[in-house]
């Protein structure tokens, strides 16, 4: 709305030139953003302590210290964040660049389903919420729409449903047809994974944070034709605005994790994690850097492959591979304290952004 006000004054005040540029904008709606979930996070938390008396369930499985420590802490946490960057997006956005809408449909959805599963965890009292498979269809459902909407919007149908790879020059892939089951396993891995992340206070926003700043840069270049095509970078039109997007779930997470350093005055829940995994896949596949997603998100493809394996070896070995899984709760029961898990954590999900980072140049 900002954007749109500057520009019907920039003939009369000059200085609101300065609104044209996505970097201005960006700055502002990080700004935003964390001011936003930093003012209300008090109040935020102060109703849904009143209305949770409870608290989040904790798994009665996972480290006795977390049923100690984290009983009565609040959860869905995560409508802050989400409101924060929807109230980013809409005053520093361009609300005509149709990825934008796509982005907004994308958070909203999967908040829809990660409140679905927190609803159905407080009600009753079970830490494992909805059923996985009615979960996985709402994503993959959710997750074809979304794609469908990027074909549409790009008019391109040729580019928009090829993939990208990060080490060769101009080699894509057309899978035509397929795309959108593709992209659809982009979204939802990209989604549960964060989601299977979330499980220590700070754990999770932190990467979050840290890929999103990457995504960040990643949008602004392949969204200008001059740096697109000096770094020989597939060039998206209109993939620029994508940054003020990211830039608002920085800011959000930054304000964020001002209450969920530990001890954590409120958790994130599945309203949070899975709508900000499904938007970090979302602008993955709309920059043509599904498969950098996987380096960029390392830790969380650990996290996720963790599960899997320990999943994987119980039903044919009926032997466990990890004390416990997702793998940060393996490091708990080895006797690792949280903070230090933490901390650790994001140090590898920093290495593992700068990796991403560099197949920029690896063309």
């Amino acid at each position: 709305m900002l954007y749109f006000f500057a520009l019907s004054l920039i003939s009369k005040f000059t200085i609101l030139n300065v609104f044209k540029y996505i970097t201005f904008r960006s700055i502002f709606a990080v700004i935003t953003a964390f001011a936003g979930t930093l003012l209300c996070g008090p109040k935020v938390i102060a109703y849904l302590k009143k209305r949770q008396q409870a608290g989040q369930p904790i798994r009665l499985d996972g480290p006795e210290s977390h049923i100690i420590t984290k009983s009565g802490t609040p959860t869905m946490g995560g409508v802050m964040i989400i409101g924060n960057v929807l109230l980013s997006i809409l005053l520093w956005a361009d609300l005509t660049n149709g990825y934008v809408w796509i982005l907004l449909f994308t958070m909203c959805s999967f908040a829809f389903i990660g409140f679905l599963d927190d609803f159905y965890k407080l009600k009753h009292r079970d830490s494992e919420g909805i059923k996985a498979r009615s979960k996985l269809l709402l994503q993959c459902v959710f997750g074809i729409l979304i794609d469908i909407g990027i074909i549409i919007y790009s008019k391109d149908y040729d580019s928009s449903t090829g993939v990208v790879f990060p080490f060769l020059k101009n080699t894509v892939i057309h899978l035509g047809w397929m795309y959108p089951i593709f992209s659809a396993v982009v979204i939802t891995g990209s989604s549960n994974a964060t989601n299977l992340t979330d499980g220590l206070d700070g754990l999770l926003i932190g990467p979050v944070i840290i890929v999103s700043v990457c995504l960040t840069l990643i949008a602004y270049l392949v969204g200008n034709s001059i740096f697109a095509s000096y770094l020989q970078l597939y060039y998206v039109q209109g993939a620029g605005e994508l940054c003020i997007v990211s830039a608002s779930m920085i800011g959000a997470g930054l304000g964020f994790l001002w209450y969920n350093t530990p001890p954590a005055k409120i958790f994130m829940g599945d309203v949070g994690s899975l709508s900000l995994g499904a938007m970090i896949g979302v602008i993955s596949i709309i920059t043509k850097h599904e498969l950098v997603l996987v380096i960029l998100g390392g830790l969380f493809v650990i996290e996720a492959l963790s599960v899997i394996i320990q999943v994987a070896s119980y039903k044919l070995r009926r032997k466990r591979v990890f004390k416990m899984a997702p793998i940060h709760h393996h490091f708990e029961k080895l006797g690792w304290s949280e903070s230090t898990i933490v901390i650790r954590f994001w140090i590898i999900a920093v290495l593992f952004a700068l990796l991403g980072l560099a197949t920029l140049k690896l063309r």
